[in-house]
C-alpha cells in the first residue's frame, strides 16, 4: 500500500488545537469501545487506551516514522466515530491502519466511513463472543523485575475482568516489618519505567495489594509445591515463574505439586525438552496439554523475528549476533566476587565482554538456524534497552534501500507487527525506546547492505518488551485469542 503525504496546514497553532480536541473526542470513545466490547483500539501498534490527549498526539506523530508521511486525528477520529457506533466482539483493532487505507481509497471515490468499517469488519459485526467462559487466575511466583512489570500489564490490561486475573504473588519473607508496604513501593515506583498508572492500596489484614481495583493475594513460601492456592479461592492457575532459579521440567513441575495450579510458564530460557516460545513465530506449536512452557530469552525474543522474516525473503546462510545489553541485577555494584567471568566487575562502571546463549538457543524455535549462527554480549553501564547487532550473510544479494522497504513492510503489514517496529530516525538513542511494547526496533539508519552481507542493528527493551512478549504467551495459554483488524 503506497501512504499518502498530507498537506501543510495553513496555521500549525490552529491546526494543533483542532487536532487537540478531536484527540479529547477519542477519549470517552476508546473507552467505551474498551469496556462495553472489550475492543482495543491501535494507531499503528501502539495502544491509546487509557492514554492522555497528548499522549493520543504524540502517537498519531510517531506514526511518521513507519508510513513515512503523517497521520492525522483528521483522518482516524471519523473512523473512531463510526467504530463506536458499530456492535463489534472483543478485538484489537489499529484505527492508524485503517484510516491510510480509507484515505487511499478517497484517491478515486468517496467511501463512507460506516460503509469501509462494515466491509472490513465483517465478521466481527454483531460477534458478542466471549474470550473465556470464565476469567483465568494468573499467579506471579517472584516480584523483581520481570514480575513486576507483568504485574502492570496483566493489571493495565484487565479491562472488565473477562480474560485474566493477577490474582497472588508468592514472594519470600523479606523480613523487613513493613515487608507488604515494601512490595506495593516496588510496584508504585520504578526509576526506569516510571510511576504506576493507577492508584495502588495496601490491606495488611488481608496480606493483600489493591492496585486499580485488582486485588493480589501476596504469599510467602519459599517453595512451590508448598501453597495450597485453593485455600486463597485459586483454582486452575497459570503459573509465572520469574525467579529463574528452576528451568528444568523436574524444578518447574513442583508448582504443578501444589494445589490449583494448571499450567506453569518460565520467563528464562528452559533447558531439556521444555519449548522455549518466542510469540509471533513459533506459538503455533503450543499444545493444550503443554503444561510447562519457557518465553525464551529478552534476546531470544529479539532476534527471532527478524532473522524469521529475513530468512523468508533473502535466506540466510549464516551469520554472528553481537548483543549490546544493558546491565542485569545478577551484576555487582561495586566489584566483588561474582562466580561469572568478569560479571564480578562493577556494572555502571565497565563494559562487559560475556556469552549469550541466545544465538544457539533460535534454533529451539526456528530448526533451520541449527549451526548457522554464533553469538556474544557486551554488558554496558545503561539500566534498560538492550540492542542486538545481526551480521548475515545472506542467500540472495540485495541493497540497503530494498532491505529497508521489505522491514518497513514487515513491521506495518506482516504478522510479525507486534513483534517488529521500526524507526528511520537519524537522532535515536537508547532511552527513546524505554516502555517498547515490540519484542525489537529496527533501526534503518544503521542498516549496512554490501550484496550479500548485511548488518543490521535492532533495540529492545530487554525489560518491558520481553514482558509484553511474554504476556502475549500467557494469553494463549489461557484460550485468549483476540481478533486483529486489519488482517495482515
Amino acid at each position: 500500500m503506497t501512504e499518502q503525504k498530507r498537506e501543510r496546514p495553513d496555521n500549525y497553532f490552529i491546526d494543533w488545537k483542532e487536532r487537540e480536541e478531536l484527540a479529547e473526542r477519542m477519549i470517552p470513545l476508546v473507552g467505551k469501545l474498551y469496556r462495553k466490547s472489550s475492543a482495543k483500539v491501535y494507531v499503528y501498534g501502539r495502544d491509546i487506551v487509557g492514554k492522555s490527549v497528548l499522549e493520543i498526539m504524540k502517537i498519531h506523530r510517531a506514526a511518521r516514522q513507519i508510513t513515512g508521511s503523517e497521520l492525522s486525528e483528521f483522518e482516524t477520529y471519523p473512523l473512531l466515530v463510526a467504530l463506536a457506533d458499530l456492535d463489534i466482539g472483543m478485538s484489537h483493532i489499529d484505527i492508524g491502519r485503517l484510516a491510510t487505507k480509507f484515505e487511499s481509497l478517497k484517491q478515486t471515490s468517496a467511501p463512507d466511513p460506516h460503509d469501509f468499517l462494515r466491509a472490513e469488519l465483517s465478521d466481527l459485526i454483531g460477534n458478542q463472543r466471549r474470550a473465556l467462559e470464565k476469567p483465568r487466575d494468573i499467579v506471579l511466583y517472584g516480584f523483581g523485575r520481570i514480575g513486576r512489570l507483568l504485574a502492570r500489564l496483566l493489571i493495565e490490561k484487565a479491562g472488565g475482568g473477562e480474560t485474566l486475573r493477577l490474582r497472588a504473588i508468592v514472594v519470600r519473607k523479606g523480613g523487613a516489618e513493613k515487608d507488604l508496604h515494601k512490595r506495593a513501593s516496588l510496584l508504585r515506583r520504578d526509576s526506569v519505567h516510571g510511576p504506576f498508572k493507577g492508584t495502588i492500596r495496601v490491606d495488611e489484614e488481608n496480606s493483600t495489594i489493591v492496585a486499580n481495583g485488582n486485588e493480589i493475594k501476596v504469599i510467602y513460601s519459599s517453595a512451590p509445591e508448598d501453597v495450597d492456592y485453593t485455600s486463597y479461592g485459586i483454582n486452575n492457575a497459570i503459573v509465572i515463574d520469574n525467579t529463574g532459579v528452576w528451568r528444568d521440567e523436574a524444578g518447574l513441575g513442583r508448582h504443578l505439586n501444589a494445589q490449583g495450579v494448571a499450567k506453569v510458564l518460565l520467563t528464562a530460557p528452559g533447558k531439556g525438552n521444555i519449548k522455549n516460545i518466542v510469540f509471533g513465530v513459533n506459538n503455533n506449536t503450543i499444545d493444550d496439554a503443554d503444561n510447562i512452557l519457557s518465553a525464551a530469552s529478552c534476546t531470544t525474543n529479539a532476534i527471532v523475528p527478524p532473522l524469521k522474516a529475513l530468512e523468508e525473503r533473502f535466506g540466510i546462510e549464516n551469520g554472528h549476533v553481537e548483543t549490546v545489553h544493558s546491565y542485569t541485577n545478577d551484576q555487582n555494584l561495586i566489584d566483588n566476587y561474582h562466580k561469572g567471568n568478569r560479571r564480578g566487575r562493577s556494572a555502571p562502571l565497565n563494559m562487559v565482554i560475556t556469552e549469550t546463549g541466545a544465538a544457539k538457543a533460535v534454533a529451539k524455535v526456528l530448526p533451520q538456524f541449527e549451526g548457522k549462527l554464533t553469538g556474544n554480549a557486551i554488558r554496558v553501564p545503561t539500566p534498560n534497552v538492550s540492542m542486538a547487532i545481526l551480521k548475515l550473510n545472506l542467500n540472495t544479494a540485495t541493497t540497503v534501500e530494498e532491505m529497508n522497504e521489505y522491514m518497513r513492510n514487515v513491521a506495518v503489514y506482516s504478522d510479525l507487527r507486534k513483534q517488529i517496529d521500526y524507526s528511520n530516525s537519524h537522532e535515536v538513542v537508547s532511552s527513546d525506546f524505554v516502555g517498547s511494547r515490540s519484542a525489537c526496533i529496527f533501526d534503518a539508519e544503521a542498516t549496512i547492505v554490501n550484496g550479500k552481507t548485511a548488518v543490521l542493528y535492532c533495540w529492545y527493551d530487554n525489560e518491558f518488551g520481553y514482558s509484553c512478549q511474554v504476556h502475549r504467551i500467557v494469553e494463549q495459554m489461557a484460550g485468549v485469542n483476540y481478533a486483529v483488524y486489519p488482517k495482515a
